[in-house]
């Protein structure tokens, strides 16, 4: 599992660079930074439109391989129903991580 989560990590860090270098040519000097919750929360909105993207691809491959179209091969749609497998379930344990923090979190005493 520790590979997946590394390989999530990788791709949300990529998101992340690809989000500030397109933002960066549309900013306003004189603009505040977001803060880094704003930032994080586009960078987990990001990773879950790509596992969103993901799911729909796969789904749309199954879609066409059942209906018999033949530019769409069974590897194709097997690497992409994996692949959008792969993908929920790193999103799922980064979820469980989270909670597991704000309960841990919130069980500390002050």
């Amino acid at each position: 599992m520790k590979i997946q989560n590394s390989a999530l990590f990788q791709e949300m860090q990529s998101m992340a660079l690809e989000a500030g270098r397109s933002n960066t040519s549309n900013v306003i000097p004189t603009q505040a930074q977001p803060t880094s919750s704003a930032q994080f929360g586009d960078l987990l909105t990001n990773a879950l439109d790509t596992v969103n993207n993901h799911q729909q691809e796969a789904k749309q491959k199954v879609t066409a391989l059942e209906m018999g179209d033949r530019s769409v091969s069974l590897a194709e749609v097997m690497i992409a129903s994996q692949k959008s497998s792969v993908a929920f379930e790193a999103t799922v344990q980064v979820r469980n991580k989270l909670v597991e923090s704000y309960k841990e979190i919130m069980n500390m005493p002050v």
